[in-house]
């Protein structure tokens, strides 16, 4: 019988991708999705960004532990950002755990684990720098219909709070050969919707001189023949010029959607952090983002407590929220990581102070947000049907979906438009008759439906699984469709937006 696995997955996109990565490895060294049993093999994909992470994965080592003694050929890997950072500490806490491997070896881990089991101890392999580009590897695609493709890994950036670029290393770019390949491979497959994934997207091309290489990517993009849905993330706020506005708008596939990391309203924070720009300049690409693109939709992610904010400057973020008009907001309550020159600093915010801001916050981007989507009311929109998304939907009848501008969706799959059963991976068009704030509701009947490749596949429970795109932009890896991915194998994403 072939052994089975199980990866668990925490933190951002980065590390969602890199898990559809594992998997593809583990399925080409002939193991496969465990299905309602314990897996021969455990991964824990780790994030390193959030104070609670190190207590999330010692807690879950933990409950394995009785697992692992009860089945010794059972084998635990650990891997990510916060492998990267704890390397051999790791196995000193939790001696239980077979394979240890970092952000920059995750090609690593089929070798590791035969290692880790031939000599009977454990394997702990961390490297400095990039072995091989992820987008080299095998993958196994978590959605028929929606793929990541990552244009870049790595930051140049040396924000005070973050330790991503300790754990990642500086920026690398692919050659847009390679990626133009891996979007035409999936689109080969039937997936309608990609979204371009880098630490700092728009800072694509500096590896190789081109500073409008990432504009002239949204372009390209947009001449792929069955690509319907276009979308990125993160870029920086610094970086972000008016050429890419202009193929935003200019490129009828790319999204309505912009996420814009904020992090703090204060120009003093904003300085203390080392972001590179100012709330005048944050607001003043946001204005023109709205000049070109009148219906975007704006999410961003926001810090409370960075050490030394004063109520004037939280006051300051607020000032911020209320000229942005996000339409959400990836809040988060500063966190001290330890190895980051914000840790270090004088004027560590009291926790109760922190927490009470970040009500407020909260608070007033849940105001915003609502009156925002109250707007669209009565509006007829396309949503890209999704799996998952909604929560209540089996007990409210309803099925979610994703806009164009990315907001979320629960409609009614109910009317004479719909042709046969509406399946993830189709499109509909319907009217919104309610507005929250985080997400909105059309209970009137289905306008249109149309059915998809993606939405066959989903029905048949298939995913695309990609061999990797060569280096040098030769495509040895068009996907093939196979099993999906059981419950138990499937990705358990949560935590941080990229920065």
């Amino acid at each position: 019988m072939p052994r089975t696995y199980q990866i668990r997955t925490f933190g951002c996109q980065m590390n969602v991708h890199d898990t559809e990565r594992l998997a593809g490895q583990l399925e080409d060294a002939g193991y496969v999705p465990a299905e309602g049993t314990q897996a021969d093999v455990v991964v824990f994909n780790t994030c390193a960004v959030r104070e609670n992470a190190d207590n999330k994965l010692y807690g879950n080592l933990g409950r394995l532990r009785s697992d692992k003694k009860a089945n010794p050929d059972m084998q635990i890997a650990v891997g990510g950002c916060l492998a990267q950072k704890d390397r051999g500490e790791i196995v000193r806490r939790a001696p239980w755990v077979d394979v240890v491997f970092g952000t920059h070896n995750i090609g690593s881990l089929p070798t590791l684990l035969e290692r880790a089991r031939h000599n009977r101890e454990a394997e702990v392999e961390i490297l400095e720098s990039l072995e091989t580009f992820p987008s080299t590897l095998p993958a196994r695609r978590d959605s028929a219909y929606s793929g990541w493709v990552s244009i870049s890994v790595g930051c140049n950036n040396t924000c005070t709070f973050c330790i991503v670029p300790s754990l990642r290393g500086k920026e690398r770019d692919r050659r847009p050969g390679e990626i133009l390949a891996e979007v035409e491979a999936l689109v080969a497959e039937g997936v309608v919707e990609v979204t371009l994934l880098g630490q700092n997207v728009n800072s694509y091309g500096v590896e190789f001189g081109d500073k409008y290489a990432f504009g002239k990517l949204l372009r390209a993009c947009g001449e792929i023949e069955g690509l319907e849905r276009v979308r990125f993330t993160s870029p920086h706020p610094a970086a972000f010029t008016d050429d890419v506005i202009d193929a935003m708008a200019e490129t009828p596939n790319v999204c309505p959607q912009l996420h814009m990391p904020l992090q703090a309203g204060s120009d003093r924070v904003l300085k203390a952090m080392r972001r590179s720009y100012r709330a005048k300049r944050f607001l003043s690409i946001l204005d023109k983002v709205r000049a070109a693109i009148p219906n975007a939709a704006i999410t961003t992610d926001i810090i409370v407590g960075f050490p030394g904010e004063t109520e004037e400057d939280f006051q300051e973020t607020l000032d911020v929220v209320r000229q942005a008009r996000f339409s959400s907001a990836f809040t988060f309550q500063y966190s001290k990581r330890e190895g980051t020159p914000a840790a270090e600093m004088d004027g560590q915010v009291p926790k109760d102070v922190v927490q009470e801001r970040y009500e407020r916050l909260v608070a007033l981007q849940d105001e915003v947000a609502w009156e925002e989507n109250t707007k669209l009311v009565g509006q007829r929109v396309e949503l890209l049907v999704a799996r998952g998304e909604g929560r209540k939907d089996t007990e409210t009848r309803r099925m979610s979906g994703r806009a164009r501008d990315g907001r979320l969706v629960h409609f009614t799959p109910a009317g004479e438009a719909i042709d046969g059963e509406v399946r993830p991976g189709d499109f509909v068009e319907t009217e919104i008759s309610y507005a929250a704030p985080h997400h909105l509701v059309a209970d009137g009947t289905v306008l249109a439906h149309r059915r998809t490749r993606a939405g066959d596949n989903s029905e048949a429970g298939q995913r695309p699984r990609t061999a990797g795109i060569a280096s040098g932009g030769v495509s040895l890896g068009f996907p093939t469709i196979g099993a999906p991915q059981t419950e138990q194998s499937a990705v358990a994403a949560g935590g941080c937006s990229t920065c």
